[in-house]
């Protein structure tokens, strides 16, 4: 497994984070769609400033170091037993080489108190899939679409949801005890 570590988020790499996070969804996206103007949230992003800022401010949120080098971040949320993935992002640079996955375990290995993971993924993003399932061992639980929407977010799934209309994926990982 490579080598990585989590580092807290500081305030000043707080910006070049939210942007990072960008071209790694963006990155995504293109290399599903060809093209960027499909599923955006604002100002032409897959993921907007916004929402990731609001993750930032409700969840711990850190980057992914590979020596000294910040190939990603993550953004969890933690109450109790039940934990929460709001984001994981690895430059587009260094996929395929484990980052991910050792992030990911960094993770469990910091919250060991946590007992049942969440997380959620858009349907198109096979990449995404296959790193939670087959590699996370996390269990696709719940898809929602416009005829099962999410309670959270009802617009999800419906076909004039400009983001997201095909629907999202909602993971769950129980861990063993």
């Amino acid at each position: 497994m490579m080598e990585i570590r989590l580092s807290p988020l500081t305030n000043d790499d707080r910006d070049q984070f939210i942007r990072d996070n960008q071209e790694a969804f963006n990155y995504g996206a293109l290399e599903e769609f060809g093209r960027r103007d499909e599923h955006i949230e604002e100002d032409g992003e897959i993921i907007s400033r916004k929402t990731i800022e609001q993750a930032i401010e409700n969840g711990e949120a850190y980057r992914i170091l590979h020596g000294d080098k910040k190939v990603g971040g993550v953004v969890i949320r933690v109450d109790g037993e039940h934990g929460d993935l709001e984001l994981l992002f690895v430059s587009p640079k260094i996929h395929s080489k484990g980052v991910g996955y050792a992030a990911w375990c960094a993770v469990e290995r910091l919250h060991p108190e946590v007992k049942v993971w969440e997380t959620v993924t858009p349907y198109f993003e096979k990449r995404n899939i296959h790193f939670y399932v087959n590699l996370c061992g996390f269990h696709i639980i719940e898809f929602f679409n416009s005829h099962h929407p999410d309670p959270n977010d009802p617009d999800t799934g419906k076909k004039d949801n400009e983001q997201f209309p095909e629907g999202m994926f909602r993971f769950e990982k129980r861990m063993e005890q």
